[in-house]
């Protein structure tokens, strides 16, 4: 398994349990492929954003570090780009040095 880190940033007028709801429901995919979280799930909290994305000035951060499969991580990326909730996002694979 690799290990990689996932990044994106959520809509700011969210309510908090459609943040959770989204939340888990990747935390559940990951965990159905047999991923596993290296650290506390991070959330960064509301920041100002450098420029707009789609009209928000604002957003939601939250950084994940975790290992997977490659197809872990395609599956992931699939569902957030279907996501209305998730203006970017972004998955690094952390190489060893």
């Amino acid at each position: 398994m690799r290990e990689y880190e996932l990044m994106f940033i959520l809509k700011p007028d969210l309510e908090d349990e459609e943040i959770a709801a989204i939340k888990d429901r990747l935390k559940k995919i990951i965990s159905d492929f047999g991923g596993e979280f290296l650290n506390e799930v991070d959330g960064w909290g509301r920041r100002r954003m450098a420029y707009k994305i789609e009209d928000y000035q604002e957003g939601i951060y939250c950084l994940w570090n975790f290992k997977g499969s490659p197809d872990m991580v395609q599956e992931v990326d699939r569902i957030i780009k279907i996501s209305d909730y998730i203006l970017r996002h972004i998955i690094v694979r952390k190489d060893k040095k």
